[in-house]
C-alpha cells in the first residue's frame, strides 16, 4: 500500500467521523443514543401502568405494540434481548403486555406465541421475577412466588445475607419486591386478566399447584440454577411465611417503605434502574392510592422510553449520556483533532461539568449508601448514583479538557473524584461498579433469578479497574503532594496486579459490561500500558497474539453474547465496527502496532464507513449479568473515530513508516 495514499485516506476517514460525531451532539453537549436491547423491560412497565390505571397515550401504546411485533422471533417466542433466542420469561410477559394493550387473543402473532409458551409448560414455568410480576397482576397466586419477606431487612446488618449487602441493583429491586410481597399487593381481577388465566397456563387456573411450581422454570431460561443453599433457604422462608405475625410484618413494611421513599428522593423519582422504578411506583400505588408520589413517578416514566425505528421501548437506564460523552471527548483528543473541535468540546465539557455529583445523599448510612460527592453517574446528575468507571471516565475527560476549554472544572472537584475512586477499591485490588463489595463472593450461591449471573455481589471488574487505574494516573500526573502521590501509587500498583492476575491463559481478559474479550482486553491493555508495562512485555504479547488469532478474513473482529454466556470466544461471521475498534486500539499499544493485522483492521473500518462518516447498525456490543445484551447506540461513531484517529496520530508522528501505523 502506498504510504501517502493510505495516510490521506485515513485522515479523511478521521475527519468524516469527527464531523459525524459533531453533527449528532445534543444541544446540551452530550451524546444521546438508544440504551435499549432488553425486551423484558417494556412488559414490566405496561403491567405497572395497567395496575396504576395510568396508561400512556394511544399513539405511544400502538408504538409499544409495533416494538413487540417487530421483535417476535420466527418460532413465535420473544427473546430476553433483541437478536436473542426466545425465553419463556420474555414470551409470557410480552404476550400479557399486548393483551393489556388491547391486542386480541386471536391475533396471529399471539396465537403463535401461545403455542410456543404452552409447549414449554406455560406461565407456571417462568423464573421467579416473572411469577412475581404475574402475581401483582392477579395472574398468579402468591403461594407460587418464592418468598421475599420484608422482615429480612430487620435482621442484623452484619449478616452477609442482609439485603443491604447485596449489589445495589439487586438490592433496589429486592426492596420494593419485599414490600409488595409483604402486603400481598394484587390488582383487581379484570376481564382481560380473567381471560389471560385461561390463555397462558397448561392447566385450568383453579387446578394449578402454585406452591409446587415455586421453583419450576423452563429449561431454556435457566442460566444460573438455584443452589442447594438457596433451595434450603426458600424452604425456611416458606415456613416463616406460615407463622409470620402481623405486628412484625407491619414494622418491616414501614421500614422498607421509608427506604423506598429515600431512593425516590435521592434520584428524583428516576430510581437506579427501570425495574425498581416501576416497582417503587407500585409500592406507592398500594400504600397511598392516587397520591402525589405515584403522580411524581408517573411523570418520570418517559425518561426511560426511546422511540426507535421499530417502535418505542423501555431502556435499561434513563440514558448513557455521561458515559458516552466522556468517551467521545477522549476519542476526539486521541484523534489529534481537539484544536479544530473546540466548540464541540466546550459543549461536551459543559455537560460533564454540570453532571458531576456534588454532595453525598442525605443520612446516607441509614439508607445504606456509600459516599457520592465527586462522582459521575452513567446518565446525569439528576439520577444521582455515581459509578466507579463513569467517575473515572468523567475524570479522564475533565483532565483532557483542561488545556482546551476556557473554564475547566475546579481542582477541588477533581480532588473529590479521585478521593471517591480511591475509596471504591476492593480488597483484591480491583474496582467494583457502584460500591465496595459488602458481602463475600459465595453470596452468589443465593442468586434467586435463574436467568442472570453475578447479581448478588459488587465484584471487581476488569473494565472498572482499568478505568480507575488510568484516571488515577492522569490525576497524579497533574501534580499532587508526595504523600497523596504515594497513596495513589499504591492503589495503582494493586490495580495493575489485579489486572495481571485476571489475564487468562489464552492471553485475553473477559469483559463484563461489553461483548466481551475484545472489550475486556482493550481496557486491560490500556491500563497496563498507562501503568508502565512495556509494549513488548509478556502479558501484552500474549494479548496481541490472542487478538490476532481471532481476526476474521474481512480484517475485522466480532463477538456474540455467547462469549459472555460460555466464557469462550464466540465469533460473528463478519467483523463488527465496535469490536474491531477495540481490537485495533489494543494492538496499537503493543509490539503489533506496525503490523498487517492492524492495517487490515483499519481498512475494515474505512471500508465500512459511510459517506457521512457514520457506520451502519450491527450486532449488539453491550451486555449485563452475562445473559442480556444491551445497545450502546453511540459506540460505533465513538470507537470508530477513536481507532482511526489513534492510528492517524501515529502515522503523523513518524512519516517514515511504510504502511499503517507504527
Amino acid at each position: 500500500m502506498n504510504h501517502w495514499a493510505a495516510q490521506k485516506d485515513l485522515s479523511q476517514a478521521v475527519d468524516l467521523a469527527r464531523r459525524h460525531l459533531q453533527d449528532t451532539q445534543a444541544p446540551d453537549g452530550s451524546w444521546h443514543g438508544d440504551y435499549g436491547g432488553p425486551v423484558f423491560l417494556l412488559p414490566t412497565l405496561i403491567v405497572a401502568t395497567h395496575i396504576v390505571g395510568e396508561p400512556f397515550d394511544p399513539e405511544t401504546e400502538q408504538d409499544f405494540i409495533r416494538f413487540f411485533k417487530h421483535h417476535q422471533n420466527a418460532d413465535g417466542g420473544w427473546p430476553l434481548h433483541i437478536q436473542g433466542e426466545s425465553y419463556a420469561y420474555a414470551t409470557a410477559l410480552c404476550y400479557v403486555a399486548q393483551r393489556l394493550l388491547g391486542v386480541p387473543a386471536d391475533d396471529p402473532g399471539l396465537e403463535r406465541a401461545r403455542v410456543w409458551l404452552l409447549e414449554r409448560g406455560g406461565a407456571a414455568n417462568l423464573p421467579p421475577w416473572g411469577k412475581f410480576l404475574l402475581a401483582l397482576l392477579n395472574l398468579y397466586d402468591y403461594d407460587g412466588v418464592m418468598p421475599v419477606p420484608p422482615e429480612l431487612w430487620l435482621l442484623p446488618t452484619w449478616l452477609p445475607a442482609h439485603p443491604s449487602r447485596f449489589w445495589c441493583h439487586s438490592r433496589m429491586i429486592f426492596l420494593p419486591m419485599s414490600y409488595l410481597y409483604g402486603i400481598r399487593a394484587q390488582a383487581p381481577l379484570t376481564p382481560v386478566v380473567r381471560a389471560l388465566r385461561d390463555e397462558i397456563f397448561c392447566e385450568p387456573y383453579e387446578a394449578l399447584d402454585f406452591r409446587g411450581s415455586q421453583m419450576q422454570c423452563a429449561a431454556g431460561d435457566i442460566y444460573a440454577p438455584l443452589s442447594r443453599g438457596y433451595r434450603l433457604l426458600n424452604g425456611l422462608l416458606n415456613g416463616y411465611e406460615a407463622i409470620a405475625g402481623e405486628r412484625l410484618r407491619a414494622r418491616a413494611t414501614d421500614f422498607v417503605l421509608d427506604q423506598v421513599r429515600q431512593e425516590d428522593e435521592n434520584t428524583n423519582n428516576i430510581c437506579i434502574g427501570p425495574i425498581n422504578k416501576v416497582l417503587n411506583m407500585l409500592c406507592w400505588h398500594f400504600a397511598e392510592p392516587d397520591g402525589k408520589r405515584v403522580a411524581a413517578h408517573r411523570r418520570q416514566l418517559p425518561e426511560y422510553l426511546w422511540k426507535g425505528e421499530h417502535g418505542t421501548h423501555m431502556q435499561g437506564y434513563n440514558s448513557s449520556r455521561l458515559w458516552d460523552t466522556a468517551f467521545a471527548v477522549q476519542a476526539i483528543c486521541a484523534s489529534g483533532r481537539a484544536g479544530t473541535a473546540k466548540p464541540m468540546l466546550e459543549l461536551a465539557h459543559a455537560y460533564i461539568e454540570a453532571n458531576q455529583v456534588l454532595e453525598d445523599t442525605p443520612d446516607r448510612e441509614r439508607y445504606f449508601r456509600d459516599p457520592s460527592q465527586g462522582g459521575w453517574p452513567f446518565s446525569n446528575r439528576t439520577h444521582g448514583w455515581p459509578i466507579s468507571d463513569c467517575t473515572a471516565e468523567g475524570l479522564k475527560a475533565a483532565i483532557a479538557l483542561r488545556a482546551i476549554v476556557d473554564e475547566p472544572i475546579h481542582d477541588e472537584r477533581l480532588d473529590d473524584a479521585a478521593e471517591l475512586i480511591l475509596g471504591w477499591q476492593n480488597a483484591d485490588g480491583g474496582w467494583p461498579t457502584y460500591e465496595k463489595a459488602r458481602t463475600p463472593s459465595w453470596m452468589e450461591a443465593l442468586n434467586p433469578s435463574l436467568v442472570f449471573a453475578d447479581i448478588m455481589v459488587d465484584h471487581s471488574y476488569v473494565e472498572c479497574t482499568s478505568a480507575c487505574v488510568q484516571a488515577l494516573i492522569r490525576y497524579r500526573d497533574q501534580g499532587v503532594d508526595p504523600a497523596r502521590a504515594q497513596c495513589i501509587d499504591k492503589a495503582i500498583a494493586r490495580g495493575r496486579d489485579f489486572l495481571l492476575a485476571r489475564q487468562r491463559d489464552d492471553g485475553a481478559w473477559m469483559g463484563a459490561w461489553g461483548i466481551c474479550f475484545t472489550y475486556g482486553t482493550w481496557f486491560a491493555v490500556s491500563a497496563l500500558r498507562a501503568a508502565g508495562l512495556p509494549a513488548d512485555s509478556a502479558a501484552l504479547r500474549r494479548a496481541a497474539a490472542f487478538l490476532v488469532s481471532h481476526q476474521l478474513p474481512d480484517g475485522g473482529w466480532g463477538e456474540t453474547i455467547e462469549s459472555c454466556r460460555r466464557g469462550t470466544y464466540a465469533s460473528t461471521p463478519e467483523g463488527q465496527v465496535v469490536m474491531t475498534s477495540w481490537a485495533v486500539l489494543s494492538l496499537l499499544q503493543t509490539e503489533m502496532a506496525d503490523s498487517e493485522p492492524v492495517r487490515a483492521g483499519l481498512r475494515f473500518l474505512q471500508d465500512r464507513q459511510r459517506a457521512d462518516g457514520s457506520w451502519p447498525d450491527e450486532a449488539i456490543a453491550g451486555v449485563f449479568n452475562r445473559t442480556c445484551a444491551i445497545t450502546y447506540d453511540n459506540y460505533r461513531k465513538i470507537f470508530g473515530l477513536w481507532a482511526l484517529g489513534a492510528a492517524d496520530v501515529r502515522v503523523n508522528a513518524d512519516m517514515t513508516v511504510q504502511g499503517l501505523p507504527r
